[in-house]
């Protein structure tokens, strides 16, 4: 394969162990049957994993419950972090130099890239998202989102070849005092949408105004509060996804439309 001047520039790298179990988790689950269809091992690329390679070592790792011969490649465009994970290479792991065109033969069926564009200005988000999507392959999926230090909060936006599909937030429930304290991890292509008038704005200030509603519910643990917070969100007309054995997860996914930037090419 010819080589392809990395598109993209570098992060500051920093991860954790277990801090992209949230969106791990999501992509297990709602990508199952996607990944069970393919005769070939599927592929999967963790774009810009960062200074340490272990977030793309616990991908493969969940993913492999599903689809043991699955191959994930991370891809970073710092040479050194490239050096540094090389030792880690297998039959069904692998890091390459390289940024969002993704230096990868084929079409990919699974891409996450995560505290990548956060630190990107919002004008290259839509550029960013459409260089990894004319990767994917018709059922692939690009996971693109930000979260904290230790993935406590998390929000990420799944896009297909053609658009972006769901939003999803998800937080850890023990010692959660509002949901909108996950503003400050949105992706870059929301958080700076966070103001009067906007999507975004409105789904945090209705998941606050549930949640001190259903503050009843918290002397049967902040499990049954959230549920009955993501009941109201529903019965006020948010687009929320999937059913219970998620939202116990502390996990909530909406159709994109429903937080897509006003006036934006996002939507």
């Amino acid at each position: 394969m010819a080589r392809v001047r990395p598109v993209g520039t570098v992060t500051r790298g920093t991860t954790n162990p277990n801090r992209l179990r949230r969106c791990d988790r999501w992509v297990v689950a709602t990508q199952r049957e996607a990944l069970l269809a393919p005769v070939a091992p599927p592929l999967v690329v963790d774009l810009g994993y960062g200074a340490s390679p272990i977030t793309a070592v616990e991908l493969r790792d969940r993913l492999r419950a599903v689809r043991p011969d699955v191959r994930v490649v991370g891809v970073e465009i710092e040479p050194e972090r490239v050096a540094v994970a090389k030792p880690l290479e297998d039959d069904t792991l692998s890091f390459r130099l390289g940024g969002f065109e993704l230096p990868v033969e084929g079409e990919v069926d699974v891409v996450r890239a995560f505290n990548v564009l956060r630190q990107y200005d919002e004008s290259q988000v839509a550029r960013s998202w459409q260089i990894v999507q004319r990767r994917l392959s018709p059922t692939g999926v690009f996971v693109e989102g930000t979260c904290d230090e230790i993935g406590r909060l998390a929000t990420w936006v799944a896009l297909d070849r053609e658009r972006p599909l769901t939003f999803t937030l998800s937080w850890r429930l023990g010692g959660l005092q509002t949901p909108s304290m996950i503003a400050e991890r949105l992706p870059k292509v929301l958080i700076h949408r966070n103001v009067e008038g906007e999507p975004i704005h409105r789904l945090l200030r209705d998941l606050d105004r549930a949640w001190a509603t259903a503050a009843p519910h918290a002397s049967y643990g902040a499990r049954q509060r959230f549920l009955a917070t993501v009941r109201l969100v529903r019965e006020w007309g948010w687009p929320v996804r999937d059913g219970v054995r998620r939202h116990r997860l502390g996990e909530l996914t909406l159709d994109w439309s429903a937080v897509a930037p006003n006036g934006s090419e996002f939507g």
